[in-house]
This record gives structure tokens, sequence and C-alpha cells, in this order.
């Protein structure tokens, strides 16, 4: 049955029936909706808890108020709940657009990874597409583009921690997600609030998030414009490089601390500093 141009379903998704969360016994529009009343700050803490989403026995049909075993149209009416379904997840989504498939390596489905240059670095994030356009990795335990299958930076469960920002649970975020040069994941939204405050290292590592070249350039430029008294010229200091992971003996300077190895200066004095000692750049 189609309904034209009537809406049903919740604030995540577009569908004709709601769940009833086996954990609780009440009912809830999505399992997310679940997930944010029962871990609101309003719940004692102990009664805090998430839906076991692959736990899910029961739908109500939101056209005839029938509650049913899970499936795809109703047992009812017959109408359609989902145009995309998933017996696996007991997820349903009648937005197809996103060209949802189901990973059994991540045990739950997902939506493509697009590409998209913001101008700082290339950023991968969670977004609309298709299975034949995306790999799974089982080391790092999430599918990624296909572009990225021979380039990626391979971290043991990549996706499954927190936002080093906001401390969501990443692996199953409904919010865009960015895979940076080391790795590591971030909320987009966080890394963008990161950069509105010039922070441009990884949280996790330090390394730096983008391509930070043109900035050493101007550091470059900095320090060559700025000598240091004579007192300071012949002191050195060793540093340990965020980006290389290398250590060196260096020529002090109160600016920064450029790496011989890789020219990043996002660097940090690990003895023998000045008033800059022990310092990141980024």
């Amino acid at each position: 049955m189609e309904l034209g141009s009537e809406q049903y379903g919740c604030a995540h998704y577009t569908k004709r029936c709601r769940i009833r969360a086996p954990c609780c016994g009440e009912v809830f529009g999505c399992r997310h909706c679940h997930n944010e009343a029962k871990n609101s700050l309003e719940i004692d803490l102990n009664d805090r808890h998430e839906i076991p989403r692959h736990e899910i026995k029961k739908v109500i049909c939101s056209l005839c108020d029938k509650e049913q075993d899970v499936q795809q149209y109703c047992s009812g009416c017959g109408a359609c709940m989902g145009k995309y379904f998933c017996g696996k997840c007991n997820f349903f989504d009648d937005d197809v657009s996103k060209n949802q498939y189901h990973c059994d390596g991540c045990g739950i489905c997902r939506q493509q990874l697009l590409l998209v240059n913001l101008g700082y670095a290339l950023d991968i994030f969670f977004r609309t597409g298709g299975v034949d356009k995306f790999f799974h990795c089982d080391k790092c335990g999430c599918c990624y583009s296909n572009v990225l299958k021979e380039s990626h930076h391979c971290v043991e469960g990549a996706m499954h921690h927190n936002c080093p920002v906001c401390f969501e649970y990443l692996f199953d975020s409904t919010k865009d997600i960015s895979v940076l040069h080391c790795g590591h994941t971030i909320h987009l939204e966080c890394l963008n609030e990161m950069r509105a405050h010039h922070h441009f290292a990884c949280p996790v590592c330090s390394r730096s998030a983008c391509d930070m070249s043109d900035a050493w350039k101007k550091l470059d430029e900095e320090v060559a414009a700025t000598p240091m008294p004579e007192f300071y010229q012949k002191k050195m200091i060793w540093i340990l490089c965020n980006d290389c992971g290398a250590t060196s003996n260096v020529n002090f300077h109160v600016l920064a601390q450029k790496c011989p190895g890789c020219s990043s200066y996002n660097t940090r004095e690990t003895r023998g500093g000045g008033p800059a000692a022990a310092r990141s750049m980024v």
C-alpha cells in the first residue's frame, strides 16, 4: 500500500511503524528515539540503558495500530512499513535514496561514505550510496569507500569508540563522521568546531588533522623574520615531532621548532627547552 504524500515516522526516519523495546516494553519511533529518551539526564542513572536492536521482536503499524512480529508488510492492513527493510537489524526506512545496505562485518545497516573537500583536507564521512562502492575493513571494524581500499590508515576499532570531542559513541551515530589522515575518527561538526578555534591536530594522537603545508610555509617566513638574540642563537633543544614521531636536536626559537625530517612545525619540546617548553604547535 502506497500512501502518497502522507508522512509517518519520527525525527530520525520516515517509516510506517513503531517499535516495542524488548528491554523496557515501551513503544518508540525507532532505536534512536528510545536511546535519547532512556539516556537523558531526567532518567535515574541506574535506569539508563540502550535498546538491544537485534532483539526487537514486535512492531506496531502506524496506520492500523496492529502490533505484530517484525516484518516489512503489515499483517493487518498490508501497508509497507518501510521501503528499505532489514530483518537482521529490525530496521525500516522509507528514504531509499540513501541506498542503504547491511554489512555483516559491521553487524548493522550502513550508508555511503562520501568524499568531500572542505578546503583543508579530503574528509570522509557517512552519507548515502550503495554496497558496491564500499568495503569492510576488519581491522578498523567499519566500512570505507573503495577509493581508500589501498591507502587508508588502519586503526584498530577506528569507529568503535566515542568522539574525542563530544564523547558520543561513533559506531552507530546518526551524525556525519570524518576520518582524519591518521585514521582516527571524529564527528564532522566537532572537527569544524576545532578548526573554528584554530585547533588542527587530532585530539587522540596529536598528528596534523589536515594538510598544513601552507601554514608551515608561513611559519618559515615568520621564523626567518624573527632572529633570536645572540644569547639564544646557539641554544639547542630536543623536540618530538607529532607528525612523523622523530626526535631531533634543533636550534631553539621562541616561535616554533621545525622537524628536520618532515618539515612539520607540529612539534613539542621534550628537554632543554626555553619559555615554550613542552608546547605543541598545532
